[in-house]
């Protein structure tokens, strides 16, 4: 649900973005999520269709000029989509509306009658989402292409916002982070305080991975450091199962290797084979695991 949800999340955002109708295609490249098999891919994208419509979103189908002779595309009028009485931004609106014709946002249940929008406790289809502000903040930014600053681990960055996914009972933000100059994964939960707007951004949207698809290890923002785990043999399987593919030493033993991002989920990984596992590179992880053990003792 949560890779449907942030799919029509992006889907109108998208289209309310856009200053002219996006054709199919487009929309697509620009969105993400959707199959490389074309039949697939043109079936999903008109179930989206469908399901968008159904949430009461007025989804226009209009020429696209940059064709000729022109292509039908599609658009959202913002005008016709927020109304009269509405107080919140466009791309705030959106998110709220489509979310919460999904699942359920916890703290926005004040907000959500504003709109016209019932949620009942007895629907047994609707799951539980965290929804605040500060999501709002960053879903807004990434819509519209600007930047944000906010403090995390104690330290303030300035990220230019790719992508919010919910995976594992979080929310995650992709993004540039100008500091660092390079793409890094936040959960949204351990942002201190609020996010503010900044200003326009300048880095390009690239590809991101799918939270949902990483491992823990994998979910943080440090700098990448690509681990080697061996391995006793009779927990290949075992070892198979927690780090994906695995190679075979010389002495029988197994090889894991893995990119780490979050030391302590990975420590947690390593520990689960017990005496059976010894990290072999790098130092620094190794030495983290020692002086782990050496506190327990």
């Amino acid at each position: 649900m949560s890779s449907k949800l942030e799919r029509l999340l992006n889907l109108t955002a998208a289209l309310l973005d856009s200053a002219i109708p996006l054709t199919a295609d487009q929309l697509q490249r620009r969105v993400g999520g959707y199959p490389d098999e074309p039949t697939a891919r043109h079936r999903m994208f008109e179930r989206d269709k469908v399901d968008i419509r159904e949430m009461g979103v007025p989804l226009r189908v209009e020429p696209n000029p940059e064709f000729d002779p022109p292509i039908d595309g599609y658009r959202i009028d913002r005008a016709e989509y927020v109304g009269s009485d509405i107080r919140f931004e466009p791309d705030e609106l959106a998110a709220l509306h489509l979310a919460t014709s999904l699942v359920r946002l916890d703290g926005a249940e004040g907000g959500l009658v504003k709109l016209g929008v019932e949620v009942s406790d007895e629907d047994s289809q609707i799951g539980r989402v965290p929804f605040d502000d500060r999501l709002a903040t960053l879903v807004g930014a990434a819509a519209e292409r600007r930047s944000v600053r906010f403090t995390y681990s104690g330290t303030e960055r300035t990220v230019e916002p790719w992508r919010l996914s919910f995976a594992k009972g979080h929310w995650y933000m992709s993004g540039w982070d100008l500091r660092r100059d390079d793409h890094r994964l936040y959960r949204v939960d351990r942002i201190d305080g609020s996010a503010s707007d900044v200003g326009e951004a300048s880095q390009p949207v690239g590809d991101t991975a799918d939270p949902s698809s990483l491992r823990g290890w994998e979910l943080g923002d440090s700098n990448p450091v690509m681990a080697e785990v061996r391995i006793d043999p009779d927990q290949a399987s075992w070892a198979r199962h927690v780090f994906g593919e695995i190679s075979e030493a010389a002495d029988g033993s197994v090889i894991a290797r893995a990119e780490v991002r979050n030391i302590e989920a990975f420590r947690s990984a390593v520990l689960t084979f017990l005496d059976h596992a010894e990290v072999i590179s790098p130092e620094s992880l190794r030495d983290d695991i020692i002086s782990w053990l050496e506190a327990q003792l």
